[in-house]
C-alpha cells in the first residue's frame, strides 16, 4: 500500500518551538514504499504487485533511436517539474555505461550481436532502475526519467514489469525523427561533443555515431497503437510538428503532456530587464506601484536603444500592470502586451515599507522569512513559492514563443531565471537581478547561455545578501547587516 503522511505540530509543542516555527510549514508529504512488512496485515503475497495509489511516483520512459532530443526532452521537463514543485530526476544510462566500460571505443559496442556488451547494457539498466527505486524510497522523489532508448519491446515490456511490481505509473515519452537536417544538427551540436568522443576528429566521430544509430535500427521497435494501447505514453514527431497522447493517467502526465506540446526548438533569444529604477526603489521600500525616478527614465531610452541595436525579428515585448514595467516599454517604441501574472510578489502588510520598517514593526516576520525565503507566505500577501505558480502560464507562453523582451520585477525575474538556468527553490530567492541591467539568454543543447548587459546607467542596488543569523531572537543590527543601501 502506498501511503500518505502528514507532518502536524505536536500538541505539547513549546512556545520557544512555536516561536521558531515557519508561519507557514509546508506539510511534509511523504510517499511510503512497500516494504513486505512481515507479520503485518497489510503484507503482499507473494508475486503480487503494489497497488497504484493517485500519487504513487511516476517514472518516465523515454523510447527513441540515438540524437532525437531525448536527452534534451529528459533535462527540459526535469527542469520544469522541479521549478514547479514536483521533485524530479533524470538518470541517463549512458552515465551508467561510461562508469562500467571506462574507455569508449567505437560502434561495435551497440551490435545487437555483440553479448558481451549487451550484457554490460542490460547491466546498466538494472542499476540505473535500482537507483530510481532509492530516489522515490529515500529521497522522497515523485517523478523519475530513464533517458535511454529503450528501442525494444522486451525492454519496455520488463520495465512496466518492474514498475507494477514496485507500485509505479509508468508514461512513456517516444521521440520519433526522420527529418535528416534535424538528426544531423543534433549530431554535429550535441553528440560529437559527448564525453564518448573527447579528443576524437570531429568528422570521425560524426561517421561513428551514424554507424551506432544503424545498430539500433536493426532492433527498434516503435510504441505500436494497437498492440500497446494498454499503456501511457505521447509521441512526438520531428521535434513538435505532430503528437500522439494515449491513455493520460492523472494531471501530472496531463502537465507533462502540455508542457511537452509546448516546448521548441527554434533558435531565439529571451531578453529579461527589470523596470527602470522608480521612486520607491530610490527610498528602499518594496512593492508598491511608483512610477520611473529619472534615472529609471534613462535606463528605459538606453534600453529602447539597446533592443533597436539589437535588430531582432518579430520581438514580443511582455510587461505586467504595473506603472514602472509599462512606462519602461512605452520608451521601446514598439507593441506590447501587459500581464497581470507578471506582477511583482504581493508583500501584503509589508507593502511600500522599508526593511527597517519591516524589522521594526515586525521583526518576527522578518526573521521567519528569512528562515525560508522561498516557501514563506507575507502576512495577506505572497510567498516566491504563490509566485511561481502564477507564472506558470507565463512560462508555457515563453516556451511557445521565438524571440522576447520581458519587462518585469525582482521577485518575478529571479522566477524566471530560476527556470530558465535550472536553479534549485533555495538559490531562486537569493539570485542576483540588478537594476538596468539586460540579461541576454540564448537556448542552447541543454540549457541557455547568459549574457549580462549593463546599459551604465547609476541606480540603486536592492539585493540583499542571505543573513547568516535568521534566528527570531537576533538583534535589530543582525537582522539588518545584508539590507542593501538606499538614499
Amino acid at each position: 500500500m502506498t501511503l500518505s503522511v502528514w507532518a502536524l505540530p505536536s500538541a505539547d509543542m513549546t512556545t520557544e518551538q512555536e516561536k521558531n516555527e515557519l508561519t507557514q510549514t509546508p506539510l511534509l508529504k511523504i510517499w511510503v514504499p512497500w516494504l513486505g512488512m512481515g507479520g503485518c496485515k497489510l503484507s503482499r503475497r507473494r508475486g503480487s504487485s503494489v497497488p497504484q495509489l493517485t500519487n504513487s511516483p511516476t517514472l518516465i520512459v523515454m523510447v527513441g533511436l540515438p540524437a532525437r532530443g531525448k536527452t534534451y526532452i529528459s533535462k527540459k521537463l526535469s527542469r520544469y517539474l522541479n521549478w514547479i514543485g514536483v521533485p524530479t530526476k533524470v538518470f541517463n544510462l549512458g552515465q551508467y555505461r561510461r562508469e562500467a566500460v571506462q574507455s569508449y571505443k567505437n560502434f561495435e559496442f551497440f551490435r545487437p550481436d555483440n553479448e558481451e556488451a549487451m550484457q554490460i547494457r542490460r547491466a546498466c539498466a538494472t542499476n540505473a532502475l535500482k537507483d530510481v527505486v532509492i530516489y522515490f524510497s529515500k529521497e522522497h522523489g515523485q517523478v523519475a526519467v530513464f533517458d535511454a532508448t529503450n528501442t525494444t519491446r522486451e525492454r519496455r515490456i520488463s520495465i512496466v514489469s518492474f514498475s507494477k511490481e514496485k507500485g509505479y505509473k509508468v508514461f512513456f515519452v517516444e521521440s520519433i525523427c526522420d527529418d535528416p537536417d534535424i538528426i544531423a544538427q543534433n549530431i554535429t551540436e550535441v553528440k560529437v561533443s559527448s564525453p564518448d568522443y573527447v579528443n576524437c576528429d570531429k568528422d570521425e566521430a560524426q561517421a561513428d555515431f551514424l554507424k551506432r544509430i544503424e545498430c539500433y535500427k536493426q532492433t527498434y521497435v516503435p510504441l505500436d497503437d494497437e498492440k500497446d494501447r494498454h499503456l501511457s505514453y505521447i509521441k512526438i514527431f520531428n521535434v513538435g510538428s505532430r503528437y500522439l497522447v494515449n491513455r493520460v493517467q492523472d494531471h501530472i502526465q496531463s502537465r507533462i503532456v502540455y508542457y511537452l506540446m509546448n516546448i521548441h526548438v527554434t533558435p531565439r533569444s529571451i531578453f529579461l530587464s527589470r523596470h527602470g529604477e522608480s521612486e520607491l526603489n530610490l527610498l528602499g521600500r518594496i512593492g508598491g506601484d511608483s512610477g520611473l525616478s529619472p534615472r529609471g527614465h534613462k535606463y528605459a531610452t538606453a534600453l529602447g536603444g539597446f533592443i533597436k541595436g539589437q535588430h531582432i525579428k518579430d520581438l514580443k515585448v511582455w510587461t505586467s500592470h504595473m506603472k514602472r514595467t509599462i512606462q519602461t516599454a512605452e520608451h521601446l517604441g514598439i507593441p506590447y502586451e501587459q500581464w497581470k501574472a507578471l506582477n511583482e510578489i504581493d508583500a501584503g502588510v509589508c507593502e511600500e515599507l522599508t526593511y527597517e520598517d519591516i524589522q521594526e514593526n515586525h521583526p518576527e516576520e522578518f526573521a521567519l522569512r528569512d528562515q525560508d525565503k522561498y516557501r514563506y507566505r507575507y502576512p495577506k500577501g505572497e510567498s516566491y513559492e504563490d509566485l511561481v505558480h502564477r507564472l506558470e502560464p507565463v512560462i508555457m507562453e515563453l516556451e511557445r514563443q521565438e524571440n522576447v523582451l520581458v519587462v518585469c520585477h525582482q521577485a518575478v525575474m529571479r522566477c524566471l531565471l530560476a527556470y530558465l538556468l535550472d536553479k534549485t527553490a533555495d538559490e531562486l530567492p537569493y539570485l542576483k537581478c540588478p537594476l538596468h541591467t539586460v540579461l541576454k539568454l540564448t537556448p542552447v543543447a541543454y540549457g541557455c547561455r547568459v549574457e549580462h548587459i549593463c546599459l551604465n546607467i547609476e541606480a540603486v542596488n536592492t539585493h540583499r545578501e542571505r543573513p547568516g543569523n535568521v534566528d527570531v531572537t537576533r538583534n535589530p543590527e543582525e537582522a539588518l547587516k545584508t539590507i542593501p543601501d538606499h538614499f
